[in-house]
């Protein structure tokens, strides 16, 4: 029986996945795989049986992916499985800047009680509340990954003039936008041109905190949009708050709520919902169970972020599988060591992805345990798994 540990609560629908093989649960002891949210693991001691995490979603800054990395624990995310949930609810934030829906909704709870007076004070009281259309509106897109590239294209279906930016754009990214999406270059020329503004980028602590701060708000249009549904500390609180008071930002849409915003002027705070529908719940689930069964049963890796992406068809019964240091000659070091131990090597590949590497050989014979012991001891070895 294979344990999978719980950390926080996942869809029922994993239970369709795992078959009666796996025993999945929040109090199970030496789990060989975790799945989890948002629980924070900077301070968790795993097991020394756990050689995988599924989080069952995109982010991963709760998850300390270099030190289990150095471990050989290899860490799996779900991108766009709650793709589309992220992208309803900026769609759904574009309305709520633009249409003063929250404030409004809050001034008629105030005529409780009124009765037949109710249909004149509306009539008399709703020009306080008058906004603007998104129609014909320039959208500017950061980030141009599954979420952002269904932003755009719906934008774009709703009559917006779209532009994005993303440096690290990919061919795969890129096939999924629509030719009618404005690319820029440079962060500056969305600031300059957009009226509203939408950040889809992960965040990545010692290169883009703040990315959207006083300098960068200095360049929008008075009275812009920020419509922040990626994570809170992309943009600097202290700057924006002074923006939307100023009214230089009309309004900050945020599913990251903090002390300092909670009531601010003009910042409308959304409690964490990007993710929340019982779809995206049930997709990340599914495709985190997927991909550790997958790990775990044939030692392919998929959508991992400190591990190469690496797989192969099992071609043989005895399959080798070494996460290794991405290092000179180590390819032909662990060849050469299983040849010296009388292993037969039937198929293989391997792949890297910066200061990690994988390995996955398929071989013909039996891995005994003084074979695993010798294939270890080759520096920068840091796992060997043997799986029948």
């Amino acid at each position: 029986m294979k344990n999978i540990l719980t950390l926080n609560a996942i869809s029922k629908v994993i239970d369709e996945i795992f078959d009666n093989s796996y025993n999945v649960s929040n109090d199970v002891e030496n789990p060989v795989g975790i799945m989890l949210r948002s629980f924070k693991m900077h301070d968790y001691e795993l097991n020394a049986n756990t050689i995988a995490i599924a989080r069952a979603g995109a982010g991963v800054n709760n998850i300390p992916c270099d030190k289990y990395a150095e471990q050989g624990v290899v860490v799996f995310n779900t991108p766009g499985a709650n793709a589309n949930a992220v992208k309803e609810l900026v769609l759904a934030s574009l309305l709520i800047a633009s249409r003063n829906i929250i404030n409004a909704s809050d001034w008629v709870k105030t005529l409780k009680g009124q009765g037949d007076e109710i249909g004149k004070l509306v009539e008399k009281g709703k020009s306080n509340f008058a906004g603007c259309e998104i129609k014909g509106k320039k959208l500017g897109v950061i980030g141009l990954g599954a979420i952002g590239a269904l932003v755009a294209n719906s934008a774009l279906d709703l009559g917006m003039d779209v532009y994005g930016y993303d440096p690290f754009l990919s061919v795969g990214a890129a096939l999924r936008l629509s030719s009618k999406v404005k690319i820029v270059k440079e962060l500056n020329d969305i600031a300059k041109n957009c009226d509203y503004v939408t950040i889809h980028i992960p965040y990545i602590a010692d290169q883009n905190k703040g990315i959207i701060n006083s300098g960068f708000i200095r360049k929008m249009k008075d009275g812009a949009v920020i419509i922040n549904c990626a994570r809170g500390e992309l943009v600097d609180n202290p700057s924006i708050i002074k923006a939307t008071e100023s009214g230089k930002i009309a309004k900050y849409v945020v599913d990251f709520p903090a002390e300092e915003l909670i009531g601010a002027k003009n910042v409308v705070c959304i409690p964490h919902l990007g993710a929340s529908t019982e779809e995206a719940e049930d997709n990340c689930a599914i495709m985190a169970a997927k991909q550790l069964i997958d790990y775990i049963e044939n030692g392919n890796i998929v959508n991992s972020v400190n591990y190469p992406t690496c797989s192969m068809p099992r071609t043989t019964d005895n399959r080798l599988v070494i996460l290794h240091k991405n290092a000179h000659n180590m390819l032909a070091q662990i060849t050469g060591t299983v040849g010296n131990e009388g292993i037969n090597i039937s198929n293989l590949t391997n792949q890297s992805k910066g200061d990690y590497a994988v390995t996955i050989l398929d071989v013909d014979n039996e891995v005994s345990a003084r074979s695993i012991v010798h294939i270890s001891r080759v520096d920068g070895i840091i796992r060997v798994r043997v799986i029948k």
